[in-house]
């Protein structure tokens, strides 16, 4: 994928608030702290496109990004243990579900989990709420760069047996190293073009 031009649209909270037209949309998803805004940066070639925090749950809002004029790249609430109020807590999950089931030109979304950590029931929520509403879940893994290559494979498999997929469908990603971007790239063209054939993160 060549980037071009990437400009921020605008942010919004509900579906009168998202952006008009039908520009197909591909959303991350995450942990707060998981590298969700580190991960979108790279991809985009960006160094602050996204603001990186070390403060868990500074995204609060749904925000949309312009890519190429050609598509839109979502960036979803972090969820999780953030510190932020518990009532802005409570709407993250509703606000999410609402853009997941209804938002009819998203075609994918890019589920980001920690290497060093075990994924939490959010994360299952998450994967059983993009199989319901039929959208293509793509799992990053992210953070490699952080352990050893037996450690990796052993993380990976308690990853992909705790959300029930295969190892095969976990995509490795440094921001560090930017490892997996490439492969992170084709996967997504693939859902936005039509191009994969076999539903990533599809229960075997």
């Amino acid at each position: 994928m060549v980037i071009k031009n990437v400009e921020f649209i605008k942010s919004a909270t509900r579906p009168a608030h998202y952006p008009a037209g039908d520009f197909p949309e591909i959303a991350f998803a995450g942990r707060s702290n998981v590298g969700k805004s580190s991960l979108i940066n790279v991809l985009v070639n960006r160094k602050s496109l996204v603001r990186t925090s070390s403060t868990p749950g500074r995204t609060q809002l749904i925000n949309f990004f312009d890519v190429n004029g050609e598509f839109t790249l979502v960036d979803l609430p972090g969820y999780g243990f953030a510190r932020v109020p518990l009532a802005v807590k409570k709407e993250w999950g509703p606000m999410m579900e609402t853009y997941l089931s209804k938002r009819a030109n998203l075609r994918g979304v890019i589920l980001i989990l920690d290497i060093r950590r075990t994924p939490v029931a959010e994360d299952v929520q998450m994967l059983h709420w993009l199989r319901a509403y039929s959208v293509k879940p793509i799992i990053v893994v992210t953070k490699c760069d952080k352990v050893s290559k037996n450690e990796r494979a052993k993380q990976a498999a308690v990853i992909a047996q705790t959300i029930g997929i295969q190892m095969a469908e976990l995509n490795f990603f440094s921001a560090l190293s930017k490892e997996g971007k490439d492969q992170i790239w084709q996967r997504i063209e693939g859902v936005l073009y039509g191009a994969e054939t076999e539903a990533v993160g599809a229960e075997s």
